[in-house]
C-alpha cells in the first residue's frame, strides 16, 4: 500500500480541511449566526430574533445557513411543540470554538478595511 501524500493546508487540493472548512462558514451569514449565537451563550436565539438582528437576511437564506449549521454539528437547533412552532438555536461547544477564528477575522477587518478599500478605487 502506497502512503498518501499529506494534502493539508493544499488548498488547491479539494480534500484540504481548510478549503473544505471555508466551503462552509465562508459568508457573512454563517459570521453573523455565530456572533449571535456567541453573545447569546448560553441562551438560545428564536429564528425571527435572529432574522430581525440580521438586516439584509431573507428569510429562505438564514433557514438555509442555519440547516447547513445544524447538520455541521456547529448549531443544536430545540422545537417547542406550539401552534406555530416555536425554533431555538445555540451554538453547539463545536459552534462556540469557531467564534474565537471568526472574532480575529472580525478584528482584522475593521483594523484593515479602510486601506484594502482605498486600494480599490
Amino acid at each position: 500500500m502506497t502512503a498518501q501524500p499529506d494534502r493539508r493546508g493544499d488548498l488547491f487540493d479539494p480534500d484540504c480541511p481548510t478549503r473544505r472548512l471555508l466551503d462552509r462558514i465562508g459568508t457573512k451569514w454563517v459570521s453573523m449566526v455565530v456572533k449571535l449565537l456567541a453573545e447569546a451563550e448560553p441562551e438560545e436565539i428564536r429564528f425571527a430574533e435572529l432574522r430581525r438582528r440580521m438586516p439584509g437576511v431573507s428569510q429562505k437564506m438564514l433557514s438555509v445557513t442555519l440547516r447547513n449549521l445544524v447538520d455541521d454539528g456547529l448549531v443544536a437547533r430545540r422545537v417547542e411543540p406550539t401552534v406555530p412552532p416555536r425554533v431555538h438555536y445555540r451554538l453547539t461547544a463545536l459552534g462556540l470554538s469557531l467564534e474565537v477564528p471568526l472574532a480575529a477575522l472580525r478584528t482584522w477587518a475593521q483594523e484593515n478595511m479602510a486601506t484594502i478599500d482605498g486600494h480599490s478605487r
